[in-house]
């Protein structure tokens, strides 16, 4: 998965760098926001303390991010992102329990199409993006009372959003969007499916942790 990800960053860094030979224009963004964060369900394990969990969530939070894009024509942008969000991780079941704060990293090569003239004061856009979701090691306090930590770990993610330009200055604008990102975490047994031809098999139900996240800031244009 990684490697897939470093080849479409590459691939991503290769157009850009073609289109700043022709002379296009490169944008470099700051944003902050906020995100609405979904984790997953699962089987309910009954744990140390006492209780019953079945789900792993992620607190909504403040996020910032980065972006880097280059217009290969007029209309279409090439470029990378990097957003991170301070969440914190929490078990769900019988009594919820908040184990500590999580650092939630995404990266991703995107493709937006932005509408209308490349000179104009409005521009609404769109985009699609892949790459990878990290989500940080968390410290916390066992049922023992000592103190433990969960691994990091990164997972593909794809990112699609849309929203809106504005430039008061030729060289200075301000951007307003809304993403969804869904990071793949695991599959699960969904039930069986047969078909005549190739028999019977088991059919497999992806689980994704999604982020929703509304955000605005200052972007430079050169």
């Amino acid at each position: 998965m990684r490697k897939a990800v470093v080849l479409v960053v590459a691939a991503l860094l290769l157009s850009a760098g073609s289109a700043l030979a022709q002379g296009k224009k490169v944008e470099i963004s700051g944003l902050v926001g906020w995100t609405f964060s979904d984790g997953v369900a699962g089987d309910a394990v009954r744990a140390p303390d006492g209780n019953t969990y079945n789900a792993i969530d992620l607190k909504d939070s403040f996020n910032w991010g980065l972006m880097f894009g280059v217009m290969a024509n007029d209309n279409f942008e090439v470029g990378f992102m990097f957003n991170q969000q301070p969440s914190k991780l929490r078990l769900e079941g019988t009594q919820n329990r908040e184990l500590g704060d999580m650092n939630i990293n995404s990266y991703h090569g995107y493709f937006a199409y932005n509408f209308g003239d490349a000179e104009a004061k409005l521009r609404p856009y769109i985009l699609g993006g892949i790459g990878a979701t990290n989500f940080g090691s968390v410290d916390y306090t066992n049922a023992a009372g000592a103190g433990a930590s969960t691994s990091s770990a990164t997972k593909f993610s794809t990112t699609w959003g849309a929203g809106v330009k504005f430039y008061p200055a030729p060289s200075v604008g301000l951007r307003f969007g809304m993403r969804w990102t869904p990071a793949y975490i695991t599959s699960e047994a969904g039930g069986w499916w047969c078909d005549p031809y190739w028999g019977c098999y088991v059919v497999g139900n992806a689980k994704y942790a999604n982020q929703f996240d509304f955000s605005g800031g200052v972007t430079i244009r050169f």
